[in-house]
């Protein structure tokens, strides 16, 4: 229990089969529960602002309850980029600890943030920001497991770790809805607007607690801080922790890192959000911003004064830059994870702004602000895409060790633009209708598939990125391009909502498919062409 691994070689078979699996297993079982939490606690506010444009709460427009999505995921994603590094930096078992913890201050700030009716928007978008602790937790959780197992099934333990993992989306999903329900502290909010769960549909008039969204983290966040600190393990082998000084040091670190990564997530949102939602009203536009916070995250961290050690192993680590596999690798994992967490943010709104209303003429103009008394509740169905992309994503990662990785990826890449146009049409068709209700089981049914391809093709990239890259580099590589993958949960929500803005949002799944297909041909390009360096990894 809880000490560090001094001689850490899972690749060899007696070692592993002795006391190895065991450690390794521990560990991972402890690691999933840790990021499901993370994960849920990153993509609450898919669900959390439905509920609040259905109960009215504060006054909210949709366009600023679609930017606080926007907010968690931006700073999620850059979160990502610092949490990299922690695992070599810091070890695991000090990065799982304080990472798990610190998701304690979005949880308990939104429930009494939700407890106030006049609590205002800068307060949420702090919390949003704050979300983002979860979103970062990724790329340290998969870091340090690809440690801990045995290369031949590097797919299985990574698929295990990142789908179970991500099943924190779906289980935020269900479970706020119900909490929301249940009358524990606090008061009460009328529903304006009918809602649901997974049981079924909610009235308009019915009463709803909304600080329970925040609140009901607590109860599985806090046993969880004291499993990882009893339970984890820090591998302080040569080529992953082998500089761990203090545990209090190792923590400095940690903290150190997540602010500069906060600071800049928090400038980029300054440059692109209008003075209405408190940015500065540049209106600077994301594709521009977003390179900006990335390169000047990277570029800070290496300038931190944080000791030899801390700069010897940050240098070490960036070697992954000079590897043009890392930049393949970080496009082809960005259409599969940055394609689940995106639309697992953005899905139960759109279907909300989608189907939720009727979409009719009135003196020649199209209008879209009429409730639909017909139309699906979001919060009964958002689950169900998330829901099998992650129950998906461990089976993904087994046939990829036996199919190999690149050419699993191949088949989902084609099947994603087929799935994502097939998306576009039936978007089209409902928000020109008056009964868009009628388009949306189609519509429904696709994204399913779009969803459960995304989780079969991160299950290939963990196979693919194993194999290409030496024990010292899989780890930070794993991490970086998840953290860039994790952008997707700022981008999706953010072009669907300019979208819906302009009454074209099917628009925005013919640019996803475009992107799809750009993907095919890169990984064809690098791992499965005669000439490939890597021959279906």
């Amino acid at each position: 229990m809880a000490h560090n691994l001094e001689n850490w070689n899972p690749d060899d078979a007696s070692e592993w089969e002795s006391t190895g699996k065991t450690i390794a297993t521990r560990n991972l079982w402890i690691s999933i529960p840790s990021l499901l939490a993370g994960f849920a606690i990153w993509i609450m506010w898919s669900v959390i602002t439905v509920q609040m444009l259905n109960v009215g709460y504060g006054g909210f427009e949709k366009s600023q309850l679609f930017t606080l999505a926007a907010i968690a995921g931006l700073s999620g994603a850059t979160l990502r980029i610092p949490s990299t590094f922690f695992i070599r930096l810091a070890g695991g078992r000090n990065t799982i600890w304080l990472t798990t913890t610190l998701l304690i201050l979005p949880a308990l700030g939104l429930g009494i943030a939700l407890s106030r009716p006049d609590t205002p928007f800068w307060h949420f978008q702090i919390l949003a920001l704050l979300s983002g602790f979860g979103g970062g937790n990724f790329a340290s959780s998969m870091s340090n497991i690809s440690y801990f197992f045995p290369k031949k099934i590097q797919g299985y333990s990574l698929g295990m770790n990142a789908g179970l993992g991500n099943f924190g989306v779906t289980t935020m999903q269900i479970l706020i809805p119900l909490v929301m329900t249940m009358a524990v502290m606090g008061n009460p909010t009328e529903l304006q607007i009918a809602s649901g769960t997974l049981i079924g549909k909610i009235p308009a008039g019915t009463e709803t607690y909304l600080q329970n969204a925040g609140y009901v983290w607590l109860i599985i966040l806090i046993p969880l801080s004291l499993a990882t600190w009893m339970g984890m393990n820090n591998i302080t082998e040569d080529h992953v922790s082998p500089n761990i000084d203090s545990t209090m040091g190792a923590f400095i670190k940690i903290i150190v890192m997540l602010i500069l990564g906060l600071a800049t997530a928090a400038f980029g949102l300054y440059l692109m959000l209008p003075e209405a939602v408190n940015g500065s009203g540049l209106m600077i536009s994301k594709w521009v911003a977003l390179p900006i916070v990335i390169a000047l995250t990277v570029l800070l961290l290496k300038l931190l004064p944080l000791g030899k050690d801390y700069k010897e192993g940050i240098n070490r680590q960036y070697k992954i830059f000079n590897n043009k596999h890392t930049w393949a690798m970080t496009l082809i994992y960005t259409m599969t994870f940055g394609s689940f967490i995106g639309y697992s943010a953005a899905l139960a709104l759109s279907i909300k702004v989608i189907f939720g209303f009727q979409h009719i003429m009135v003196d020649g103009v199209m209008t879209h602000n009429s409730v639909n008394p017909n139309g699906p509740s979001a919060l009964t169905y958002a689950w169900m895409g998330a829901f099998v992309g992650a129950l998906i994503r461990p089976i993904g990662g087994m046939i990829a060790d036996k199919m190999g990785g690149a050419k699993v990826t191949q088949i989902i890449s084609a099947v994603m633009v087929a799935s994502a146009l097939g998306v576009a049409y039936f978007m089209k068709q409902a928000y020109a209708s008056a009964t868009p209700e009628e388009f949306f089981y189609p519509f429904l049914i696709l994204f399913v598939l779009l969803f459960a391809m995304t989780g079969i093709g991160n299950g290939s990239t963990f196979r693919t990125i194993s194999q290409v890259f030496n024990k010292e580099q899989a780890g930070p590589v794993l991490g970086w391009t998840s953290a860039v993958a994790a952008y997707g949960a700022f981008i999706i929500p953010k072009v669907f909502g300019e979208q819906i803005n302009a009454t074209t949002p099917e628009v925005a799944l013919y640019g996803f498919a475009v992107f799809y297909a750009a993907c095919m041909v890169i990984n064809w390009w690098f791992y499965l062409r005669k000439e490939a360096e890597f021959q279906n990894p």
